[in-house]
């Protein structure tokens, strides 16, 4: 639901040491320190390990409080106590921290189910090495079953999902916002601009060195023909107020009332610049407009 609220810029770190180089990253997370976003977030996966040491470099260079930068990041599947256990240990080391804000479960996997992986789960929390677990990519269903075995058997539940969500995809429905609901699990989001599908950029094909050129699974999930129709709409509404398509898909994003974090990337600060610009606008009429595929 679009409501004249502001949604928290968290800054995804998922192209440090992939396509932007340790300077250019250091200075996007100068840009995000002055703008007081807190939450910045990475994975062990993002090109093995690089973006988390990225960050851990940057941590003990500029030395913020540890109130200043929450960090998450997230461990791959498939899962095991034994690789959870080396995962978060390494990510630790990475990062040059003591703790993790927060720790996710990567995407879905059937083990996410098994005891002894939720176990060591809740293991970390009770160690000190997480303060708050999370999963990401999960559908409703799955989220819902594997709390209902952390509830069941008193282990430390998620307190997060992280899942895509933007103008043209979406993996947040209606029932997971439910159960996130009754459950107290916020809500965090990434990919307001589609990988740069919201801003027009894909219309005549896919550039060298874009995003879905280096991550070609995108396509997959873009061109499709509902996607498509979504983006044409958005560039409709674009040329009749004046305003960028990816200026209004990213306003979109930082103004839905169920979330409490928009991850927002990139390959500079100024586009970190253009999501804290586009968290300060709302216009109802523009919005309402925007919601007629809604």
């Amino acid at each position: 639901m679009i409501e004249d609220k502001k949604v928290a810029i968290g800054l995804g770190c998922v192209t440090f040491g992939r396509e932007i180089d340790q300077q250019c990253a250091f200075s996007m997370m100068d840009y995000a320190l002055s703008c007081d976003i807190k939450l910045f977030d990475t994975a062990s996966a993002y090109h093995h390990g690089a973006s988390e040491s990225i960050i851990g470099s940057w941590l003990a260079s500029r030395q913020p409080a540890q109130s200043q930068v929450l960090v998450a990041t997230k461990v791959s599947p498939p899962y095991s106590s034994e690789s959870i256990i080396g995962s978060i240990d390494e990510s630790l080391k990475r990062l040059g921290r003591d703790t993790l804000d927060i720790f996710y479960l990567h995407s879905w996997d059937d083990s996410a189910k098994n005891l002894e992986v939720l176990r060591t789960l809740d293991r970390c929390v009770k160690q000190g090495k997480a303060i708050a677990l999370g999963a990401s990519n999960f559908t409703a269903d799955q989220l819902e079953e594997v709390i209902q075995l952390q509830q069941l058997n008193g282990l430390m539940s998620f307190k997060y999902i992280q899942n895509n969500h933007n103008f043209a995809v979406s993996d947040i429905t209606t029932k997971l916002i439910n159960i996130c609901s009754i459950n107290q699990i916020e809500i965090v989001t990434y990919s307001p601009l589609g990988a740069g599908f919201l801003t027009g950029k894909y219309t005549n094909g896919v550039p060298e060195d874009s995003r879905f050129s280096v991550v070609t699974g995108h396509q997959d999930i873009y061109f499709t023909d509902q996607a498509l129709k979504k983006c044409e709409w958005l560039r409709k509404v674009s040329h009749l107020t004046g305003y960028s398509m990816g200026f209004l898909a990213m306003s979109w994003a930082l103004h839905q009332s169920e979330v409490k974090y928009v991850l927002v990337g990139g390959r500079s600060p100024e586009q970190l610049e253009m999501a804290v610009i586009a968290q300060e606008f709302y216009d109802k009429d523009i919005f309402k407009a925007l919601n007629i595929y809604f």
